[in-house]
């Protein structure tokens, strides 16, 4: 069994309201730590009398009865922890855990008994219900009657108010006066605030900005009087949760905060801070109504009859030993101005953040205390008036949100330095995960002292995008238009194959263009590529930001799937041991749940001495492992080695395509130099002399290939032959359309009918 115990789901019921918390259960103390308001009560196992075990509506009851007669309630516990709270106790506070049986008559009449500080109302010799004193605010006899008020809680969905005791005569003995006994029995044990006797000290005059206005304090025993021109108050120093001692930020005054629960009211309005303010140069000396038992006593020699000293410093002592809380005073922080506080507002009121060591206090208006253990995530924003400030979010676990606006910007590197050294999670501007420490998101330029936020990210978008458009094959870089240069380098509609080089145009004939005008475009052509080149290298030197296309996103690599065939792990010696004795951990705690389960399992194996048995499985078990793995890997070895002799014999198998066949296709199908037998005819009837000046120019075709050229010289020989023949015969067969290009083919002529040209001419 482990020297402590730890339940982080246990309520205490405060004043009609269920505050949860987390109690922790020593082998030397008991401490219980309220969720909402961070207070701990401890107390040493040596002070616990007696400790009962109770049932409730929901759950069940710890409750712990101190020699000192205080009592502490906890609830939530379940049935099947009677057991392990039973050993732990008996073995640490040599007190038994009883169980307490409740009466469930309902009856109204009992017996009124006083223990510590209730009032337990017992009915047939079981406990009916109870009442907490120190929850009373006042009470009053009447006749047969006892009345008590208690104090309300605005935590609470209903209060009790008011409760009422009849209490009827002894009939043995008459003179006895039960009504006064009852009375007396409350009055000594309920927290009803009584000004009696003399006050410790008197500070008047104090200037107090929460709640405003000058009053008088007044210090008894066990409370704080305030007496203002218009309202009084009465603070019980058992409300007193912290004292803080802050600094102004001019370095001439000085902060007293005074941290309650449960608040002052008057109407409405709730007082959760009392701030007073102190100029630093005042100074005061006081003579404390105390005699010389209760200095060495009550308050240990804290405080000394005559005090005196600077104003501040004077009632922060007295308060401090009265109240027996320790006053906090700010850390090592220091903002740009050197001092303790950063000038900020909240909700339009203008004050000042200071950051402790363990949370952050806003003062004056409203105060807010939010300590750290409560702080879910701070996010550092971009404020909405001027790029000269900025705003800083605090989240709780609560889900309520502080913003305290107008920070300056040259505060940005200390409150930096201070979050990251609590080690606090910062909401992820670049959208990386929310979890990731600040300095990870947010980290400082190497070539600036100053740490911007968003130069920081828009930094790290340049450098994701330029990393992406290295990848990127294909140039988006943007260019100027001009619209003379382009207009050079349109091809006609018309033009199935335009000219690109000198040479090209100077073997065409008939063109209507010169060598020249080919040569300035292919310059123009060559300015423009140098010129892109250019901008290129600008455009990488200036860092420009280019936004990634849809398609230009790098894949994620597929992650290689799990082979089912293959060894598994061996289990180490915990886990040997824990499926061992999961089924005996079950059924002693039968309503524990897994992670329950898992973390007492991983308490038993820490504290299990002997694990040479569960080693030595393990050891076993890894051998195995690595005797298999050698065998899969073995085989799928010989497996990857066939199937490479399977694919080279099929490579083999398969023949080699020919690729002129394809390439001819492709050449007849693109209609650059392929020309049907129709339209060569029809152009050869209607062509005509090239003497003429009127008649259309024909375009010319490329040749792109030396044999095709050197073919067609071949075929024009013939060609010429003929026409000079035709040309002696007479001219008056001419045609009357211009002669066809030289680089095409003509058809043959058809074979003759036999008859002569006298014939033919006569027909």
């Amino acid at each position: 069994m482990s020297d402590f115990q730890e339940y982080p789901d246990v309520v205490q019921e405060v004043r009609g309201a269920l505050n949860p918390g987390r109690l922790k259960l020593q082998s030397n103390s008991v401490i219980f730590k309220n969720n909402k308001t961070g207070k701990i009560d401890q107390y040493p196992g040596t002070d616990v009398d007696k400790v009962h075990w109770l049932k409730r509506a929901r759950g069940n009851c710890l409750k712990f009865l101190l020699s000192s007669g205080t009592i502490h309630r906890y609830d939530g516990f379940k049935e099947g922890e009677f057991e392990k709270l039973a050993a732990f106790i008996s073995k640490y506070y040599m007190v038994s855990l009883e169980k307490k049986d409740l009466s469930v008559k309902g009856w109204n009449w009992g017996l009124a008994n006083f223990t510590g500080n209730a009032l337990e109302f017992e009915v047939d010799n079981k406990l009916g219900f109870e009442v907490p004193l120190s929850h009373v605010s006042h009470t009053t006899t009447a006749k047969q009657e006892v009345t008590l008020e208690f104090h309300p809680n605005d935590d609470a969905a209903v209060s009790l108010m008011e409760l009422r005791f009849h209490i009827p005569p002894d009939p043995k003995d008459t003179e006895k006066d039960l009504v006064q006994e009852f009375y007396n029995n409350v009055l000594e044990k309920a927290d009803i605030i009584q000004a009696t006797g003399d006050a410790l000290a008197v500070f008047t005059e104090v200037q107090c900005l929460t709640p405003r206005g000058r009053y008088d304090f007044k210090m008894y025993n066990t409370f704080l009087q305030l007496h203002g021109k218009t309202f009084d108050y009465k603070i019980p120093y058992t409300t007193v949760l912290r004292l803080f001692l802050l600094p102004h930020k001019d370095g001439r005054q000085m902060f007293f905060v005074i941290s309650l629960d449960p608040p002052i009211k008057q109407g409405q309005t709730r007082y959760h801070f009392c701030i007073l303010l102190f100029n630093i140069d005042d100074e005061m000396s006081i003579e404390l109504g105390l005699s010389d038992e209760d200095l060495n006593e009550k308050y240990e020699n804290k405080l000394q009859k005559e005090m005196s000293g600077p104003e501040y410093e004077v009632i922060s002592r007295v308060f401090k030993a009265v109240t027996n809380r320790k006053i906090t005073v700010p850390g090592s922080f220091l903002s740009n101005t050197k001092s303790h506080s950063i000038s900020c507002s909240y909700k339009a009121a203008t004050g000042f953040l200071y950051p402790l060591e363990r949370g952050f206090i806003f003062v004056h208006k409203p105060p807010i205390h939010i300590r750290f253990d409560e702080v879910v995530t701070v996010n550092f924003a971009r404020s909405a008036g001027t790029n000269r400030s900025f705003d800083f979010d605090v989240e709780t676990k609560s889900g309520t949100t502080y913003t305290f606006v107008g920070i300056e910007k040259d505060e940005y590197g200390k409150l930096y330095d201070f979050v990251s050294s609590k080690k606090l999670r910062v909401k992820n501007i670049n959208g990386k995960g929310d979890k990731a420490p600040y300095r990870d998101d947010m980290s400082g330029s190497d070539d600036e002292d100053d740490h911007d936020a968003y130069l920081e990210r828009m930094k790290a978008e340049g450098k994701d995008r330029q990393s992406g458009d290295e990848d990127d094959d294909s140039d988006s870089s943007d260019e100027s238009y001009n619209p003379n240069e382009s207009a050079s380098d349109v091809a006609e509609e018309y033009d199935s194959n335009p000219p690109t080089t000198s040479s090209n145009s100077d073997d065409s004939e008939g063109s209507g263009g010169d060598s020249g005008d080919d040569e300035a475009k292919e310059q123009k052509r060559k300015e423009r590529q140098e010129r892109k080149s250019k901008e290129k290298k600008k455009s990488h030197t200036a860092k420009t930001v280019r936004e990634k296309l849809p398609g230009s996103e790098k894949k994620k690599k597929k992650k290689s799937k799990k082979d089912p065939n293959a060894p598994k792990r061996p289990q180490s010696a915990y886990f040997l041991w824990f499926n061992a004795n999961r089924e005996e951990l079950k059924k002693d705690n039968p309503d524990i749940s897994i992670t329950d389960l898992s973390k007492k399992a991983g308490e038993l194996w820490k504290q299990l001495e002997d694990k040479t048995e569960w080693n030595e499985k393990a050891a076993e078990a890894k051998k195995d492992y690595e005797k298999a793995m050698k065998e899969y890997q073995a085989k799928r070895a010989e497996a990857s080695d066939e199937e490479g002799e399977e694919e080279s014999a099929k490579k083999r198998k398969s023949p080699k395509k020919s690729p002129s066949k394809s390439a001819s296709d492709s050449r007849a199908g693109a209609g650059t130099n392929y020309k049907s037998k129709e339209y060569i005819s029809s152009s050869g009837s209607n062509s005509s002399g090239s003497d003429s000046d009127d008649k259309p120019l024909k375009k010319k075709a490329k040749k792109d290939d030396s044999k095709k050229e050197k073919k067609k010289k071949k075929e024009k020989e013939p060609e010429t032959k003929r026409k000079s023949k035709r040309q002696n015969k007479g001219s008056e067969s001419e045609s009357s359309v211009g002669e066809l290009p030289d680089e095409e083919e003509i058809l043959d002529t058809p074979p003759s009918s036999g008859k002569s040209a006298s014939e033919s001419e006569s027909d």
